[in-house]
């Protein structure tokens, strides 16, 4: 059930996802550039552990949703399905937009600051995000078989994300700390915002023309 044949897909997408750059990113990025890489690092951890909320919710929906029909699942698929689409164009334009992210201009004088602060920022940053919620709940269906048990299936993928997301954010904030001036590069924007669109366009379109089993 764990490391099933949905395994190595959903391992290929987060990357490419988590890769991307956006909220929480910036969020490490800031809070790295005013108290160093400890302030990163810990940014970093209090966001992975807001996946593990948004998979737990997400998983209780789910659940509902296959309790009820298998109906009621398929339209929750194709919801998804349209979600996954909307968010890889948005990338592909990002892409064609060429913004890099605001690294060289975060290369301030740092601050000390208590050890409780760059936790709270990333916990809540993530934990009240509705688009992180809504995003678990388009991309993780397609990743549960509805014989799976949903709630332990969505905590194990949250898991992994958690590793992926950590091992990246983590390698930003000592990039940042240093030198991240190639964060911030208009190539590497675009690389890895042109990747995550074509993968989600890609996933929306499998997950709206699969077949559900019966």
């Amino acid at each position: 059930m764990l490391l099933d044949a949905h395994f190595w897909p959903f391992l290929v997408a987060i990357t490419l996802l988590t890769m991307s750059p956006g909220v929480d990113t910036l969020l490490v990025i800031r809070n790295t550039a005013r108290g160093g890489v400890r302030d990163g690092v810990l940014t970093s951890l209090a966001i992975c552990c807001g996946l593990f909320v948004h998979a737990a919710v997400s998983a209780l929906g789910i659940s509902l949703i296959l309790l009820q029909s298998a109906w009621a699942f398929s339209v929750l698929k194709l919801a998804g399905a349209g979600y996954l689409i909307w968010l890889g164009a948005a990338s592909l334009l990002a892409a064609r937009r060429g913004q890099g992210l605001p690294v060289a201009a975060m290369q301030g004088e740092r601050q000390i600051v208590p050890i409780g602060r760059p936790l709270r920022e990333g916990l809540l940053s993530n934990v009240l995000n509705p688009k992180t919620v809504i995003f678990y709940m388009a991309f993780l269906p397609q990743f549960i078989a509805p014989t799976d048990p949903a709630l332990l299936k969505s905590l194990w993928l949250a898991g992994v994300h958690f590793v992926i997301a950590n091992l990246w954010q983590i390698g930003i904030a000592v990039t940042v700390s240093g030198a991240g001036r190639w964060l911030g590069s208009r190539a590497f924007s675009r690389g890895l915002n042109g990747a995550t669109g074509v993968v989600l366009i890609g996933f929306g379109l499998k997950l709206a023309f699969e077949r559900q089993p019966a």
